[in-house]
């Protein structure tokens, strides 16, 4: 994953728990505007998201947010 998606993952997630707390879960989309102006870069966001890690459609914000800065 690129490193811009990857401190927009982190950035996007501090917001969440900062504003909902630890429990706020995400999917890939929190991290895109509503309008798809960028698909190669959503399509990088949901391989990683569902294919790589085959994670459920909303997971906790902690655990995403620690899962790309160890780098997975």
């Amino acid at each position: 994953m690129r490193s811009a998606l990857r401190s927009k993952i982190v950035e996007i997630c501090n917001k969440k728990i900062a504003y909902k707390g630890d429990s706020v879960g995400v999917s890939f989309y929190a991290f895109f505007a509503n309008k798809n102006d960028d698909p190669e870069l959503l399509m990088e966001a949901a391989t990683w998201w569902i294919q790589t890690h085959e994670l459920d459609h909303f997971e906790k914000a902690h655990k995403i947010k620690g899962m790309v800065e160890r780098g997975l």
